[in-house]
């Protein structure tokens, strides 16, 4: 005789959301267009604020489009959420765009831009919407662009 073993299954907790999200994308247009829609998408999930983290995930995508593009290439989107917010601690969004033009390091914003140009002033934008930002090089020929934002759920 051999005894019978009951088992009861108990269905799987549901998994947290992702804090991190890495992709490549293709630098085009439509590759940038897809990073603000997946970071809107992203952000959504985990209940955070998705408005000022989309519009510069946008322009440091675009510029990744426009000034970093190499034929063949992609850039590489990664939002980091750390923090839990809970007990008064705060929640940190870090985006960083990864392009192939390490030898095309953003200029610092200032207000050389005249007020009839079309461009220059995006990482102005950057600047006012981010609580930190920077450029970093990683590994030869690439380059990072990332930006913080301190989050409140």
């Amino acid at each position: 005789m051999t005894p019978e073993t009951t088992r009861t299954e108990s269905p799987a907790p549901a998994p947290a959301p992702a804090r991190e999200l890495a992709v490549l994308l293709s630098s085009t247009r439509r590759g940038a267009r897809l990073a603000r829609l997946l970071t809107v998408a992203h952000l959504a999930d985990q209940g955070l604020p998705t408005e000022t983290a989309a519009q510069i995930t946008a322009e440091l995508a675009g510029n990744a489009v426009l000034h970093g593009r190499v034929l063949g290439r992609d850039f590489r989107l990664v939002l980091r959420v750390t923090g839990n917010g809970g007990d008064g601690g705060g929640v940190t969004l870090r985006i960083e765009v990864s392009d192939a033009r390490g030898d095309r390091l953003p200029a610092v914003p200032g207000p050389s831009a005249s007020e009839e140009a079309e461009g220059g002033r995006g990482l102005l934008l950057v600047e006012a919407l981010a609580d930190r930002w920077g450029v970093e090089s990683w590994p030869p020929p690439r380059k990072t662009v990332w930006a913080e934002l301190d989050l409140r759920p």
